[in-house]
């Protein structure tokens, strides 16, 4: 790993890392900052284009092969990613682009959508779509005031699943669009009553869009009248309402947990965690 090895963190190809990071995307040109020995490896398997890989001087593993490698001081590495205890490596990539109709379904298999409208916590986004992968969703719609999936906190929190699941930009209109083609909207919400199903209950099996709200506020009331339906998950214990990414993780665990009954599946699950 010959090369000289950058100092200053005033130099260009440094302060387009450090735009990445911070989610400049004019100054980055566009670009994805990620950090980590996994996340660089996950981005690898999927097959994401990396452009530059950067590693401090005292990185001592393997760096993937092709792209463009750059070797900092310690001091200005830790100067330019977000982390405080860097591992030594990152990788500005380009994001992957993907339509409203990658979400929709393949090869005939009932549509299983997550809609995130306009939660704001990076952590429970990220996690959602690694649930999303997980449990065998086809993709991830986000609202508008959402947070984006290329935050940093988003980005660690999928560990990797952001770069397979495809999450899209919907707006309201498009959502309806979705239930005139025969999707189900089904609103999660934290309270039982007459107009409130439990998720056991559902048929979950066909083509549906689970929509998740915000954090504090829960779904706006434009979500909740387009909805279908209303589901919620019995709580037993005394608490009044479930965390945004656990909701929808266990409606998303349902939601497989029907469609493999129906199918016969005796698959081995895929999914280890970590």
């Amino acid at each position: 790993m010959g090369g000289d090895v950058i100092s200053s963190r005033t130099n260009t190809r440094v302060k387009q890392l450090r735009a990445a990071f911070q989610g400049q995307a004019r100054l980055s040109g566009g670009l994805v900052a990620i950090e980590g020995e996994h996340l660089v490896e996950e981005a690898v398997r999927s097959g994401v284009s990396l452009t530059t890989v950067f590693m401090s001087e005292g990185w001592q593993k393997g760096v993937p092969r092709g792209p463009e490698v750059v070797r900092l001081t310690a001091d200005v590495f830790r100067s330019a990613v977000e982390t405080q205890a860097p591992q030594g490596i990152a990788a500005l990539i380009v994001p992957p682009q993907f339509e409203l109709e990658d979400v929709l379904g393949r090869d005939g298999y009932a549509a299983l959508i997550l809609v995130a409208a306009g939660l704001q916590d990076p952590g429970n986004v990220g996690t959602l779509v690694r649930s999303a992968e997980a449990f065998g969703a086809t993709g991830v719609l986000t609202t508008l005031g959402t947070v984006s999936v290329w935050n940093q906190k988003a980005l660690r929190a999928s560990v990797g699943s952001v770069f397979r699941v495809p999450v899209v930009g919907a707006t309201a209109s498009e959502l309806r669009e979705l239930k005139a083609g025969g999707v189900r909207l089904m609103a999660a919400v934290g309270a039982e009553g007459d107009d409130v199903v439990a998720a056991q209950e559902m048929d979950l099996t066909g083509a549906c869009a689970v929509m998740i709200g915000n954090e504090g506020a829960g779904l706006g009331e434009e979500w909740m009248e387009m909805s279908d339906v209303r589901v919620t998950i019995p709580c037993p214990g005394d608490v009044e309402s479930l965390n945004a990414a656990v909701a929808g993780s266990l409606l998303l665990y349902e939601a497989s947990r029907q469609r493999a009954g129906a199918l016969g599946s005796k698959r081995e699950p895929r999914t280890r965690l970590r």
